[in-house]
Parts: C-alpha cells; structure tokens; sequence
C-alpha cells in the first residue's frame, strides 16, 4: 500500500465534497424564499440533513461494509467539534464586528439541544466503560433516547421559529433571484447523490490512513474522516455568508451536529455484534466532552454579543473555540497513536 496514493483518494474525496457543497448553500436559500420557511428553520433541517449525509453515509457503511464502529462513532462526534470550529472562520471572515452580533439568539435553543445529545453519548460511553449499559437485544438504550431527543428538538425549533419570526422578511435584497424553486430542489438533489457517493467511500480511505500512519482508528475516524465529512458544512457556512444569509449559516452549523448524533440511531440499529458504544474507545468520551464545552462557549458568544475582537478579527470566545479544537486533536494523537 503506497501512502501517496492513499492520500491522493483521500484528496480526490475532498474536492468531490467541496465541489457538491458549494451549491448547497445557495439553493438551501432559494428554497427558503421561494417556500417562505426562513433561514434558520431551513438551515436547521433541510440544508444540515444534506450537509450531514456523509456523516451518515460514512457511519454506515463503517459498521455495515468496513466493520469499523471506532470509525464511525469519532466521525460524528469529531465532526461536531470540527463543525463548532467553524464558528472561528466565520468570525475571522465578517468585517466590523463579530460574527455572533449578526445572528440572532434564538440559535441557543437548538445548541441546548446540541449539548443534551452529545452529553447523553459521552455519558453513555462512561457507562458503558463501567459495565453498566443496559441493551435492548444488540440496541443500546441510549438509542432510542437520542432519537426522541432529536425530535422533540426539531418540533421545538420549528414551533419557536414559527411562533417568534416571520419567515422571509421583506426588503431584504432578493438573492439569486433569477432561480426557481424547482431549479433549487433540483441543484440539492443533485449535490446530495454526490456526497452520499463520496460519503460511502470514506471510511475505507480512512481505514488505509490509519494503516499507513499507524495511527488508531479513533484518531483518523475524529480527526482526518471527520474534517472530510465535514466540508459540505465548511463551504456551505462560508457560501451563506459571503450572500448574506448568516442565520442559514449558524443553522446549517448547530442543526449538522443534532443530525450527526441522530445518526448513531441507525449506526447502532445496523451494529448487531453489539451495541455500537459498547465496541469504541472511551477515548470518543473527549471529543464528546470538547463538543459541550465549544457548544457552551457559541450560546455565550450569542448572548453576551462580545464587541471586543482579538487582533481586530476575531472576538474572544472564538479564540476560545479554536484553542479547544487544537486541544482535542493534540489530545486524540498523543494517546491514539
């Protein structure tokens, strides 16, 4: 096996996903015009479901094809940290003032959820580690918790946006207004079908990574297979931004992370050696810790509004986020190798 090669599939994976998530973006926001749904319901659903596909598709066929549960459980929670790194790019890109003065509050009721969902996996993984999980058959119980959770927090949001918001506000400047609401649904349809496709081929990319480094599984599937997964949200996010729609962003960013937990619903579902938290590394309990943590320091940005940028680009919670990222990933190399 030459490493270049295993690199240069895990590059041509990239360039697929990038390519596929530029139009996300920008679709997602006709949708949310032509529908009259609004940004951030949007964002939340519809755009994080297709950004968050190869998260999906990457932890099947993980358990399905490559039998590889530790690839598949740090890819979601590795991918809810590298998402709420995002935040740090955003901030950097918005002139004048920080990112999180331009959104609105009301994304700290889906990042509350965020860390309810993350915090019953890191949990459940502790338990687990103490020979205390309970199991329905090969089904963790902790399964069908996450998927309640997941809905009571989409009803949630929906209802709160719904009750709080008009959808699309009027005056604000129309944005690719030449393009149908049938030429959007088409244009999402389509960047879908590429990231499942690339999304079925990662894991196996992440499996030789991991030969070629010598590295553990846990390590690559939160880290390399995770920020790979993870570029439909990066492009998307940057995509919303430089149009304007910076609601659709930080939906896009904290809705990918509730669907990235859902996932380990049919990942555990399709697991059936046993019960999909019962077969990784409590090494995952870090990231999901550092998932909490960043979630925490973004519902403090959003509400506290800091005016103060560090360096005249960033404001101090995402310099906050950045050092916990960086933490996390010296953490998962130094005891995953």
């Amino acid at each position: 096996m030459h490493a270049l090669s295993v690199w240069l599939e895990f590059a041509v994976a990239l360039l697929l996903i990038t390519v596929a998530g530029s139009r996300l973006a920008r679709s997602g926001d006709v949708i949310a015009r032509r529908t009259g749904l609004g940004g951030t319901w949007i964002g939340l659903v519809l755009v994080a479901t297709v950004t968050s596909l190869p998260e999906l598709i990457t932890g099947v066929s993980a358990v399905v094809l490559a039998d590889a549960p530790d690839i598949a459980v740090g890819t979601l929670l590795g991918s809810c940290v590298f998402n709420l790194v995002i935040i740090v790019i955003l901030d950097f890109l918005v002139p004048g003032r920080s990112f999180y003065s331009r959104v609105r509050q009301d994304h700290v009721l889906s990042a509350s959820f965020g860390i309810i969902l993350v915090g019953t996996v890191g949990f459940s993984i502790l338990l687990v580690g103490q020979g205390w999980g309970v199991a329905l058959g090969h089904v963790g119980l902790y399964t069908p918790i996450i998927f309640g959770m997941y809905l009571m927090a989409m009803r949630a949001v929906y209802h709160h946006e719904k009750d709080n918001h008009v959808a699309a506000a009027e005056g604000q400047p129309a944005r690719d207004a030449h393009t149908s609401l049938r030429a959007a649904s088409v244009q999402y349809a389509l960047a879908g079908l590429v990231v499942v496709a690339t999304g079925i081929w990662l894991p196996f990319v992440g499996e030789r990574i991991a030969v070629v480094m010598n590295v553990h599984e846990t390590f690559v599937g939160s880290l390399f297979i995770a920020l790979a997964t993870s570029l439909p949200e990066v492009v998307v996010t940057i995509v919303a931004l430089r149009i304007g729609a910076f609601d659709l962003a930080m939906s896009n960013l904290l809705g990918s992370n509730l669907f990235n937990i859902a996932v380990l619903v049919p990942v555990d579902l399709l697991y059936t050696e046993a019960p999909i938290l019962s077969a990784v590394s409590p090494l995952h309990t870090i990231s999901a810790v550092s998932a909490i943590m960043m979630t925490a320091i973004a519902m403090v940005g959003l509400i506290y509004r800091p005016r103060r940028l560090l360096f005249r680009r960033l404001a101090w919670s995402s310099l906050m986020l950045l050092s916990l990222y960086l933490f996390n990933f010296y953490v998962l190399y130094l005891y995953g190798s």
